[in-house]
């Protein structure tokens, strides 16, 4: 059955809107009752924020793992991200991911079968219904930038499978924390290396040649096959905390 999760309510049938909440937010054009309506939308920013902060205040040492939501289940990055959910929470870490299917259920799914906490913070969308089966503990955000503020808040690093637009979205808004000093000690693994080396390639020779980023913001990126190392980095990153 078609549905579609808005915050905490349920939407199917013909009971389903077809704009987000985000949509509403940032589209000022069309009749001027934003201007009356906006400031009241202020509490349920705020609402976000104290419900996402009350969930996870416990969570304990977490990694946010991303990747697409359209990852089927037979694809190597399905096994790569349960392989990978299974690892972290054996090291001590809570799994978090955007809720979704496809990469993130896989992580999901590996952390929970792997006897660890097993996040999901979904996202109003019109093409997605939901948290996955594997997200034990889940909060469905109307707002991108409050969830965002949750997975930099709560995770003490970035574990990136293949993905597509989400996913490079969530990669690069990491790498930005961290060149500016917004967060510290922030480790970020990129798994796959044929699916990322075009984009380090481009980096290197287009970006970085022409002199828009330095050697040091590429060095933040480490980019693996091998799940072992992405623990690894995960841990050593902790312990230097």
């Amino acid at each position: 059955m078609k549905s579609k999760q808005k915050g905490p309510v349920t939407q199917r049938r013909n009971q389903i809107e077809h704009t987000t909440t985000d949509q509403r937010l940032l589209d000022s054009r069309g009749p001027s009752d934003w201007v009356h309506t906006d400031p009241w939308r202020v509490l349920r920013i705020q609402a976000e924020f104290v419900e996402g902060f009350g969930t996870l205040a416990e969570l304990g040492p977490a990694i946010a793992v991303f990747g697409s939501a359209r990852t089927a289940v037979d694809h190597p990055s399905y096994a790569l991200g349960e392989k990978l959910g299974r690892a972290l929470v054996e090291a001590g870490f809570a799994v978090i991911t955007g809720g979704g299917p496809g990469a993130m259920e896989a992580a999901n799914k590996g952390a929970s079968e792997g006897g660890g906490v097993s996040v999901g913070l979904g996202i109003e969308l019109p093409f997605e219904s939901g948290l996955n089966d594997w997200a034990d503990i889940g909060i469905v955000f109307r707002y991108f930038f409050a969830r965002k503020t949750m997975f930099v808040k709560y995770s003490q690093g970035f574990a990136v499978l293949p993905g597509g637009m989400g996913t490079l979205d969530e990669l690069f808004e990491a790498v930005t924390l961290v060149q500016t000093q917004k967060v510290t000690q922030f480790p970020i693994a990129l798994l796959g290396v044929d699916y990322w080396t075009g984009l380090f390639d481009w980096l290197r020779g287009t970006v970085l040649a022409d002199g828009n980023i330095k050697q040091s913001d590429i060095d933040m990126f480490t980019l693996t096959d091998d799940v072992d190392e992405v623990v690894a980095l995960m841990s050593a990153a902790r312990e230097g905390r």
